[in-house]
């Protein structure tokens, strides 16, 4: 069992199909459309009455000269540019839980690209806009969804078919082609260096705006949102000045990001880098030109420590690898530290996390899967230290019958995730400005988490990425109300970015947060309204700090 296979499978059974077709990349379309942009004319397919544009470029190579600067402006074209494939992804070292018979996706330094999947063509309808960044934390994966037969859930067609909306996705520059922090160490020309790949997002969100007409979308109503690293993203752009007034909504899955590096920190890992390469401040320039690859190979033998059994890493730009920076000018202040953003005070809000995160994370682990008393104890001293007799005495008290395991799950997601996604909401709620929405994903996969054990999949990082894409047929499940709980979700999102409410009538009523009842709805097959949820663990986590 790979990465992806315990996500998703590709169901082949009688009468499962998607609201619309997956246009494959080696697909001949039905027809083509071409649309006029404000910068040239693309020809997109035509699939089962969608227009699909894939591979439209946003900005001009950032590579060679441009390496680490902001993204090079977009210049116009003339003639018909084929908008039919997606372009490649950043450059990135290869995920270590792909299976090795995958082949990774066309990767380039050269990877300014954006995908729309929409209903109609300059009709003058004004569809809301639903602006997605991918996961992979900061250094990997890609807007694309044809790479890999289980690697369709970031397919736009069944949102965009099932309820008019448009969906866009888009590919960044990851890792340290977008976040290697080299301002205190070339100068001003590269005070930018340390979140390029935020300021591409944003180029990216800007284009969408500008061209949201001609793709039968509404300028004035687009969300952007994402998942895990994606969630991150949308966390910083919502304290990024260059972003500001191009979107209007946002959502955060899995990815509550309060704090970023800093350029302290941040220098620091440009030198250890340089190190690597054999390079010093004197001759830095020396990156300018260096090969991707053997920048790639630094990067590995820097982060090379992996990852320790028992701990998880915090969902915060200050931990994952190369990152943005808060630099003070492209990125002021932390995105939700000490308080939420100013410029987000008007815009509504979506957070949440997925109920049992971190079996996600526990693959690589197997025997975190059937831990013992004394066993679960031993996993979590690296992380809680002293604080770990107290933290299993009160989910043992707030859980009863939960196994070593089960405890385990619980305890590390409320670390990881969960916590952090409480903090956002409230000092997002303490602006006194537009109302946030809080969620649980609680669907539970049934299929074996990794290869060897029994526990199952249940509601990991990443499983609810299908449901709210409406794509039930490659959720890893065989309960027939999978196919409910994906029209509660993703029907759920589509409701939000049109009218900035999530609620519609085939779940229960869904309240705006607040500090006072904390409503937050479980999203599953039968959805449900929890007011404050796990209230004795939230306090002991706030009691902890």
């Amino acid at each position: 069992m790979n990465r992806r296979s315990f996500l998703f499978h590709v169901s082949s059974g009688a009468g499962v199909t998607l609201a619309a077709p997956l246009l494959r990349a080696d697909a001949k379309p039905e027809a083509t459309a071409n649309v006029k942009t404000t910068h040239g004319e693309l020809r997109g397919a035509v699939q089962d009455g969608l227009k699909i544009f894939k591979g439209i470029r946003y900005g001009e190579s950032p590579a060679g000269v441009k390496r680490f600067q902001p993204p090079p402006k977009l210049k116009p074209w003339t003639g018909v540019r084929d908008a039919l494939a997606y372009g490649p992804q950043s450059k990135q070292n290869p995920d270590p839980a792909w299976p090795k018979e995958w082949k990774p996706a066309p990767a380039s330094e050269d990877c300014l690209f954006l995908n729309i999947w929409t209903p109609g063509l300059r009709d003058g309808k004004k569809r809301p806009v639903m602006f997605y960044s991918h996961g992979g934390g900061f250094a990997t994966g890609n807007g694309g969804a044809d790479v890999f037969p289980q690697d369709r859930a970031h397919d736009g067609a069944a949102l965009a078919k099932s309820y008019d909306v448009v969906v866009v996705t888009h590919n960044h520059r990851l890792n340290l082609f977008g976040y290697l922090y080299l301002g205190e160490i070339l100068g001003e020309e590269y005070a930018a260096s340390g979140c390029a790949g935020m300021l591409d997002i944003a180029a990216a969100l800007a284009w969408v705006r500008e061209n949201a007409e001609a793709f039968g979308g509404d300028p004035d109503n687009i969300m952007i949102w994402g998942e895990s690293g994606g969630g991150a993203k949308t966390s910083t752009l919502l304290a990024l000045p260059s972003a500001k007034g191009n979107f209007h909504k946002a959502s955060i899955e899995s990815g509550a990001t309060l704090r970023l590096r800093s350029k302290d920190a941040s220098t620091e890992a440009t030198l250890a880098l340089l190190g690597k390469l054999g390079l010093s401040r004197n001759n830095a320039r020396e990156l300018l030109t260096l090969p991707a690859e053997k920048l790639l190979e630094a990067q590995i033998a820097l982060q090379s420590g992996g990852r320790r059994t028992g701990a998880l890493p915090a969902l915060s730009g200050a931990n994952l690898g190369f990152s943005p920076v808060v630099d003070g000018h492209y990125i002021p202040n932390h995105p939700f530290d000490p308080v939420a953003p100013a410029a987000a005070a008007k815009i509504p809000l979506m957070v949440g996390t997925n109920k049992d995160e971190t079996i996600f994370m526990m693959r690589g682990t197997p025997e975190l899967f059937s831990l013992d008393e004394p066993g679960v104890r031993k996993a979590l001293e690296p992380s809680l230290g002293e604080n770990t007799g107290r933290v299993l005495e009160t989910y043992r008290r707030s859980r009863p019958g939960a196994s070593p395991t089960d405890l385990y799950v619980a305890i590390t997601t409320a670390r990881w995730m969960w916590t952090n996604a409480i903090t956002l909401a409230e000092r997002k709620v303490a602006q006194k400005g537009a109302p946030v929405y809080m969620y649980l994903f609680a669907f539970e996969l049934e299929a074996p988490a990794a290869p060897g054990v029994t526990y199952p999949t249940k509601a990991a990082h990443a499983t609810e990425i299908a449901f709210k894409f409406n794509h039930p047929d490659i959720v890893n499940s065989k309960r027939p109300d999978r196919f409910k709980a994906a029209r509660n979700m993703s029907r759920a999102w589509a409701s939000f970015a049109r009218s900035s409410n999530p609620n519609h009538d085939e779940i229960p009523h869904w309240p705006a947060y607040t500090l006072e009842d904390r409503a937050t709805m479980f999203l599953d097959a039968e959805c449900r309204l929890v007011h404050d949820p796990f209230h004795e663990e939230r306090l002991l986590w706030q009691q902890l700090g």
